[in-house]
């Protein structure tokens, strides 16, 4: 799919080195007996993933033009180390490559003491209106 010229003078500003960052203090909510994925009350992979993809999403969503939006279409990380209760995280989100729509990041995660994660993540830039006429139709509503 090909973007309108419009868009495309709007990408023209996303560029490789477009940083990003996001962060929370873990509460209750973010361990991992909370969201489902074990046992230890500490911070769960699946909230790490998302504090960095909203650093992603930090990086270089306010640039695209507007009824443009990206999603996530990929990701590739490790969590490493565990983070307690009331420790800040902070995530980051260093734009690579731009390759036609896919934006490629390199993404890190810290506590206050060490990094947590780290690893790559990709995502896409897609025209919301057709976007939501796809889902629509894989739900039998044209």
């Amino acid at each position: 799919m090909t973007l309108p010229d419009a868009a495309r003078a709007f990408l023209d500003r996303i560029v490789a080195g477009l940083t990003g960052t996001s962060e929370i203090v873990v509460g209750p909510q973010h361990t991992a007996p909370f969201v489902g994925s074990g046992r230890i009350a500490v911070l769960a992979t699946p909230v790490m993933i998302n504090l960095i993809e909203a650093a992603a999403l930090a990086a270089v969503e306010h640039l695209l033009p507007a009824g443009h939006q990206s999603l996530g279409i990929h990701l590739d990380v490790r969590h490493f180390a565990a983070t307690p209760i009331g420790m800040l995280v902070t995530a980051s989100a260093v734009l690579t490559a731009v390759e036609g729509r896919t934006l490629s990041f390199a993404v890190e995660a810290r506590d206050a003491k060490e990094p947590i994660g780290g690893g790559t993540h990709q995502r896409v830039v897609v025209n919301v209106a057709r976007f939501d006429a796809r889902v629509q139709r894989k739900l039998g509503r044209e």
